[in-house]
């Protein structure tokens, strides 16, 4: 009985116990084929965006909308006070009836000219002009009517609406200021169709044409999204010798609008790389690093060198890791679990 226990204990020294396991999740670091991509700053900017300018001369009565603001098609945006246009279009139609009165005149006079003449009272010259005075008179009816359909246009130009349902962006006039024609009055966009537009080099044009693919990023949101549509411009800047290219962006993305900072990474080929989730580097300054557990649960904080962002929560590694080796995916419980140890 004594031999057997001594054998026992012998064996419990001899045989490792099991490591525990790590009390965070892990990802091994692994070569995927991944689109190979080139980098540009881009910008957002809105598919519809509409500046609304003042047609009329007048004062700003109303403005309804302020800036961020949503607004349906043929909302009311602002109003300016129409009193000098009511004025100009009384005054037209007073023209008006003053022309119709000439004309009914000349028709007349024209007519009593007929009958002289038919009688011998009159001459044919007499006839002659009172046909041009009728003739005459109904072209200025035509000119004052014509003169009072264009007045009565521009009343309704002292109402300015939506022209789409979307969002103020900017709001460039004040109650009681003075509006004339040309002036800036609100800027809307529509937030349904959103783009990001980036410079491309003249050398990388035609890689990026051969794969219109483009991913975008949104550091600030820490968001990334695959772009619907790649349109490359005709143009090149004379000056930069870039060329813009639009990326299209999907409906819905929420905390997104024009003039935001975003990056965009243009497809050029497909390679094999190096990569680990990017919730796995740790920053700090200049210095990128990740914490690897290896198969006997230890765990090192180890500096590495990062490539490009691969997309979909991944980062490319230079150098520091090697293929299988297993890095820590929450750097914070990492490294308490590691001063723990220490």
């Amino acid at each position: 009985m004594l031999k057997f226990s001594l054998a026992l204990v012998g064996a419990l020294f001899l045989v490792p116990a099991a490591e525990a396991a790590p009390p965070f999740a892990t990802a091994p670091v692994q070569f995927r084929e991944v689109d190979q991509t080139y980098a540009a700053e881009a910008v957002v900017e809105a598919v519809n965006q509409a500046t609304v300018a003042a047609q009329i001369p007048g004062r700003v009565v109303e403005v309804a909308f302020d800036a961020g603001d949503a607004v349906r098609k043929g909302q009311v945006l602002v109003r300016i006070d129409e009193s000098e246009v009511r004025q100009a279009v009384a005054g037209s139609e007073a023209q008006v009836a003053q022309a119709q009165a000439n004309l009914q005149n000349a028709r007349l006079a024209h007519e009593r000219s007929k009958q002289l003449l038919a009688q011998k009272f009159v001459s044919q010259a007499a006839v002659d002009k009172s046909l041009a005075d009728y003739r005459s008179a109904e072209a200025q009816l035509k000119a004052a009517l014509a003169g009072a359909g264009q007045i009565s246009a521009t009343r309704g130009f002292a109402t300015i609406v939506a022209p789409y349902d979307g969002i103020v962006a900017a709001r460039q006039v004040e109650v009681g200021e003075m509006a004339s024609p040309g002036r800036a009055l609100m800027t809307v966009f529509s937030p349904k169709g959103l783009r990001v537009v980036a410079s491309i080099p003249q050398y990388k044009l035609a890689q990026v044409r051969q794969s219109p693919r483009a991913q975008v990023e949104f550091p600030e949101l820490k968001q990334w999204v695959a772009g619907t549509r790649v349109t490359i411009l005709p143009v090149a800047d004379a000056r930069t010798h870039t060329t813009r290219a639009r990326v299209d962006l999907p409906p819905g993305l929420k905390g997104v609008y024009p003039g935001m900072f975003a990056r965009a990474y243009f497809s050029i080929g497909r390679a094999q790389k190096l990569l680990v989730p990017a919730p796995a580097v740790v920053r700090r300054s200049e210095v990128a690093a990740v914490y690897v557990v290896d198969k006997e649960g230890r765990i090192r904080f180890r500096q590495v060198r990062l490539g490009e962002p691969a997309g979909q929560g991944e980062v490319e590694i230079l150098s520091g890791l090697m293929q299988g080796e297993q890095v820590a995916l929450e750097p914070i419980k990492a490294g308490m679990a590691l001063k723990g140890k220490e």
